[in-house]
């Protein structure tokens, strides 16, 4: 059974899984389908057309599933896809995607998006992610498993976020960031090499990190262009995971490397 205050709006055209809850003055949309579990608390919003996993968490005045801020969007049936035990927090946006982009915005599982962060059409989300307070996605952005936003951090249309990157706050991203990299700004955008903390904390092995570090040496202090750091790091590291996820991601970047 699911537990709805009756000052709530849930349109009929919603679908509920077992055990959902929603509170006083929430509004459900139309075409919202919730998994099991879902808690929607005072005054959320979430619309459709929209699909959640199980366990997923509206706080108080977010606004999930709304449409695109796209002037190429004419009221198209465009979604948004969301996985499982999301926590979206107050003033939190959500946009759906747009029939250029796809039609689709698609968060993955377990992400944590704090108050007053956006993620605007067409961006493709993985999961374990936080996005600090007021980190803004703008359209068609890409962003990997356990990468970190932080607060206050703007990410400019079709870039790319790697695994495991810690973005710090106040940080104006403008090209892709490097999976496993530490990305700091504090007077121009540069990467300042391994997210070494970030790392230990998901259990890398110190041989994993140190592979890593001397990869982004070879990256970022020695006076080898890209190219043929990246031709080093195949000489020096090869078979190394790591180093080869990093080396594919740098050499399909469309927007440039932040370095």
């Amino acid at each position: 059974m699911s537990q709805i205050d009756p000052r709530a709006i849930v349109s009929p055209r919603a679908r509920l899984g077992h055990n959902v809850r929603i509170a006083a003055f929430a509004v459900l949309g139309d075409e919202v389908e919730l998994g099991d579990d879902c808690v929607l608390h005072e005054h959320a919003t979430v619309r459709g057309p929209a699909r959640f996993g199980r366990g997923n968490i509206f706080h108080s005045f977010c606004s999930v599933g709304g449409d695109p801020q796209s002037l190429k969007y004419h009221g198209e049936p465009t979604r948004l896809e969301c996985g499982d035990e999301n926590t979206f927090h107050e003033f939190c946006t959500v946009n759906r995607g747009t029939v250029e982009g796809g039609g689709v915005t698609r968060i993955g599982h377990r992400n944590l998006f704090m108050a007053y962060a956006h993620i605007a059409h067409d961006c493709q989300i993985g999961n374990d992610t936080v996005f600090a307070n007021g980190a803004t996605l703008a359209g068609h952005v890409v962003v990997e498993d356990f990468a970190t936003v932080g607060a206050f951090c703007p990410v400019h249309q079709f870039c790319r976020i790697g695994r495991h990157a810690y973005i710090a706050a106040f940080t104006v991203i403008t090209q892709d960031v490097a999976p496993f990299s530490l990305v700091v700004a504090p007077r121009e955008t540069k990467c300042y090499g391994v997210n070494r903390v970030g790392l230990e904390r998901r259990g890398f092995s110190s041989e994993r990190i140190r592979a890593l570090e001397g990869a982004f040496r070879l990256l970022l202090r020695s006076k080898l262009n890209t190219s043929q750091a990246l031709e080093r790091m195949r000489a020096c590291y090869n078979g190394q995971p790591d180093v080869e996820e990093m080396i594919r991601f740098i050499e399909s970047s469309r927007r440039g490397l932040v370095k």
